[in-house]
């Protein structure tokens, strides 16, 4: 299907002021979307009041209103620029509720303004917990047993169904804000009446709680046609008891089975036909390898933190394609960018492994709970490329900029934890929780208990161990060849090196440069070099 030719102008909300949660992420996916429509000759008016970001530049939008992205200011921009058509997936939870507004309100209807890409009923019907739950059940991928409320009494009730513990999310947020895990009932009271308050429409769902099982993310692009893709699945190294948003992220899924695998895919293809998703949706499921029973927890229809992790892991743009299928073009008819031979059917291939790790800032906040459950407290994160786990995993730890070269071999800082010290933090996770784990492996405490303290899957422990029994031969054994390229495998840093053998890391480097140990750099050419990158 080619573009849309009666599109002239269009309007592109933007997320507003940074905060947690909705971050760098959706200036990267605005811009995006604005160097689309640009591409194909079409205006622009881009709403946006936060001018620290690059998509209010005068080189993307035609057209920029500093403004809050509210249904007032926004249908004054509508009634004084009359552009025919808007798009919402790109500004966040912020852009996609101000849409449900104006079309509540009946902004868009009086002034013949169209939503491209997927329409309101899919956004509601993905948003609003209820609407999902249901569509879900009708189109065949398993959901918790829950129920959605609006008052705390009718909350204690299901949670007394259910027992406790429950979980608690909240109808058109994102980062979790205003949820919760509810221990008993006073801590289900705060929680509710927090999250009543926080949800556009005053909505909570209260479901069973799975702390214990994995979190699996799959990327899907989908056109009007129905074509789609699954451009990228992702894998939570912490279990379901940490938001996505503050967990360690790896691309591809590295534990899953072959028959997991294509399970979840082919259920987030059934959910994003079934709610209508045009352009690109993220859908977040829960599994547990013990039993094979998996459900969805949330699909979000825009682009995401996530979104923008699969297009830097593997050279998707998922944001332009976005915009590109908004403005009706179908996946064939696109081009994939780096091979120039490709279409934007072909699914990714990689032959490497991503880790994404969030940024904390507690120190700044010193009355804050450094404990991580399903509300967000990340305020950036950072994305390293390797081709082990354990290589992408400490170059991840030195880019956060917090003092640490890696995992282990870091400047002492004086603190010191016995075993009972460690295991409390195994169970109740915090920002420091994988030291804790390589913590507990010096200790000579088991690969099986500390996954039934952590949930954390044996396969990454086991990659820990890797890197603390790679300590321990560099510090008891010479600095030949192979030992070296082992350790420079496993991502440790000159610096890491040098202080496992009392040297310092110039010297490190001249040993290192003696054997011919140098780095090098790969491309990123999104089909494992199956076809020719011409970037």
């Amino acid at each position: 299907m080619p573009k849309n030719e009666s599109l002239k102008k269009i309007l592109v909300l933007g997320s507003g002021a940074i905060k947690i949660g909705e971050a760098g992420e959706f200036d990267y996916s605005g811009s995006q979307c604005l160097k689309a429509i640009h591409e194909d000759g079409l205006k622009s008016v881009l709403i946006n009041p936060n001018i620290a970001t690059i998509q209010t530049d005068t080189r993307f939008a035609d057209k920029v209103y500093l403004q809050p992205v509210t249904p007032k200011y926004v249908e004054s921009v509508i009634e004084s620029e009359r552009p025919d058509s808007i798009m919402l997936s790109y500004g966040g939870q912020t852009a996609l509720n101000c849409g449900v507004k104006l079309d509540e309100m009946g902004i868009l209807q009086k002034y013949d303004v169209k939503v491209l890409g997927t329409q309101i009923p899919g956004i509601m019907a993905t948003e609003d917990r209820q609407k999902f739950k249901d569509n879900m059940q009708k189109c065949g991928v398993p959901v918790l047993k829950s129920k959605t409320v609006h008052t705390f009494e009718d909350a204690k009730k299901v949670a007394e169904e259910l027992g406790y513990p429950v979980i608690v999310r909240v109808a058109y947020t994102l980062g979790g804000k205003g949820g919760g895990v509810a221990h008993n009932e006073i801590e289900l009271h705060e929680i509710a009446e927090r999250g009543i308050a926080a949800s556009l429409v005053g909505q909570i769902l209260v479901e069973e709680y799975i702390g214990h099982w994995k979190q699996i993310e799959y990327e899907v692009m989908q056109d009007y046609g129905g074509n789609n893709v699954i451009v990228c699945n992702m894998e939570n190294v912490l279990s379901m008891k940490v938001h996505t948003g503050d967990n360690i992220v790896v691309a591809p899924s590295q534990t899953i089975n072959n028959h997991e695998y294509h399970t979840l895919r082919s259920a987030a293809i059934r959910a994003t036909k079934h709610v209508g998703i045009v352009g690109e949706c993220n859908i977040q499921y829960a599994l547990d390898s013990d039993s094979d029973r998996y459900v969805a927890i949330e699909i979000n229809p825009r682009l995401s933190r996530s979104s923008a992790l699969a297009s830097k892991a593997t050279g998707y743009p998922l944001a332009y394609m976005s915009a590109k299928i908004g403005l009706g073009y179908s996946l064939p008819e696109l081009v994939n960018r780096i091979t120039k031979s490709t279409t934007a059917c072909f699914e990714p291939a990689l032959d490497y492994i991503v880790c994404k790790h969030p940024r904390w800032d507690f120190e700044k906040f010193e009355l804050v709970n450094r404990k991580l459950g399903v509300t967000m407290k990340s305020v950036g994160e950072v994305m390293a490329v390797g081709r082990t786990f354990e290589e992408s995993l400490q170059k991840a730890i030195r880019m956060l900029d917090i003092g640490k070269d890696g995992l282990v071999l870091n400047r002492e800082n004086g603190q010191k934890f016995d075993v009972e010290d460690i295991e409390d933090h195994l169970q109740h996770h915090d920002d420091f929780i994988l030291y804790f784990v390589a913590a507990a492996l010096k200790k000579g405490i088991t690969v099986q208990k500390i996954y039934d303290l952590s949930s954390i899957d044996p396969w990454f422990i086991e990659k820990i161990k890797n890197i603390v029994e790679t300590e321990e031969k560099l510090k008891q054994n010479e600095l030949e060849k192979p030992l070296l390229q082992e350790a420079k495998k496993l991502g440790f840093s000159d610096n890491q090196i040098a202080r496992a053998k009392d040297m310092q890391s110039a010297e490190v480097r001249k040993i290192r440069k003696d054997y011919n140990i140098v780095p090098s750099v790969k491309q990123i050419d999104t089909l494992a070099a199956e076809w020719p990158a011409k970037t």
